[in-house]
């Protein structure tokens, strides 16, 4: 066994860290976000043709 293979490289390691804890503050803006503005559900807008003034 080569004494490389144990080795641990810590800045991947350090940036998946980072990586994950970024995912977490953004859901929970997500959803504070969600929370204070809820969006519409259902009411969808037509793309048809303008209405005549």
């Amino acid at each position: 066994m080569n004494p490389d293979d144990k080795l641990i490289d810590f800045n991947t390691e350090r940036e998946k860290r980072i990586h994950d804890l970024n995912d977490k503050r953004l859901n929970e803006m997500r959803q504070a976000f969600e929370r204070a503005l809820p969006l519409p559900k259902g009411k969808k807008r037509s793309k048809g043709k303008p209405k005549k003034r």
